[in-house]
């Protein structure tokens, strides 16, 4: 087909990785910088709604779809550069993240080996500052080109530029007016990982925190410590048809710290910082009563890993999704005060 063709009535479940999702009113690929911009510019010209659809895997759109036009990111292809101890690595919106990912640790190009087996596009890192096992792609990300769709030009944003924070970015505080093009990460050249940041991975690992390791081994001990929490895709495996973590480590100001120290003595805690602390999503809803799992209807908390929600038959539909999301959010405020907030995007529903 060509590429800008439209289609009508696509569902989109099947583009998601939790596999819930109605029919979009209309549906294209964009397989080209040049193309993802012209059908953007062209809907918004006639004041279309538009969804940019990456990987589908932060992804929940409700039951009733989307009544607009679904632009699915396409385009592929890596640019590489050195410079010096360094290599620049410039990467289309489409290109499939844990795939540049495998292509960094063979050519030893160290800083995102840590992030193996994050499902999802290259366009949707900096939105999310996708992040795990200590490391995030703020500390690589150097540029993310974009189309604004306010201004109608296309931009070359600085890292800076990105307002980098905790699973955030500028882009999330404006959702929609920036359109992911491609995005440039500075790595280092050599055979060893970054510092080894996370308790958990150094463990594995058998090694000290901030030691580092030939960059396959990390890259391994990632996708086994991913794989035994459902969170590698695997056709095989329902703990994996979810869209990741769904809730975010909450992080708490001192008053707020205070509070769940009071309800909750010697719960497990990080001290950020600037002064905040960040606690586990995964402990506050496990002790709020919600274990690996806890079952409503035909969605489920992950058997390996308390953060999914999952859809393990492919039958449940967002609604299902979000009765279980607030019910697993209200339990965890009433008994620690926490309001647990959504990871992934919500499109036509809310919590």
């Amino acid at each position: 087909m060509r590429m800008a063709e439209r289609l009508a009535g696509v569902r989109l479940a099947p583009y998601t990785t939790i596999r819930v999702g109605g029919p979009a009113r209309a549906f294209a690929e964009a397989r080209s910088q040049d193309e993802l911009v012209g059908i953007v510019a062209e809907a918004d010209r006639e004041g279309e709604p538009v969804l940019i659809l990456g990987g589908g895997s932060n992804l929940v759109v409700a039951d009733e779809g989307f009544d607009g036009l679904v632009v699915r990111v396409a385009g592929t292809g890596v640019e590489v550069a050195a410079d010096g101890d360094r290599v620049t690595v410039t990467a289309e919106a489409g290109e499939d993240w844990d795939s540049l990912v495998a292509r960094c640790v063979e050519e030893g190009w160290s800083g995102v080996e840590c992030l193996s087996g994050v499902p999802g596009l290259v366009g949707s890192t900096p939105i999310q500052n996708v992040g795990a096992y200590g490391q995030d792609v703020s500390q690589t990300v150097t540029g993310v080109r974009v189309y604004d769709r306010m201004t109608g030009e296309t931009a070359d944003l600085t890292a800076a530029a990105c307002g980098f924070a905790y699973r955030d970015s500028a882009f999330k505080a404006d959702p929609g007016r920036h359109v992911v093009l491609s995005v440039t990460y500075a790595l280092e050249r050599g055979e060893l990982s970054g510092p080894v940041a996370y308790k958990e991975l150094a463990q594995r690992l058998g090694v000290e925190i901030g030691e580092r390791v030939p960059l396959a081994e990390a890259r391994e001990a990632v996708l086994a410590l991913r794989r035994g929490k459902g969170m590698v895709l695997d056709p095989d495996d329902p703990d994996t048809r979810s869209a990741g973590s769904f809730f975010t480590n909450p992080v708490l100001d001192a008053a707020e710290a205070a509070d769940l120290d009071r309800r909750a003595p010697g719960h497990p805690r990080w001290d950020m910082p600037d002064g905040t602390v960040k606690v586990p999503a995964a402990w506050l809803i496990e002790n709020a009563g919600f274990p690996k799992g806890y079952e409503k209807g035909a969605v489920r908390i992950s058997t390996k890993h308390t953060l999914a929600l999952t859809n393990p038959t492919g039958e449940a539909g967002a609604a299902d999704l979000l009765a279980l999301a607030r019910e697993v959010r209200e339990g965890v405020m009433e008994k620690f005060g926490v309001l647990l907030v959504n990871e992934p995007v919500l499109v036509g529903v809310t919590l």
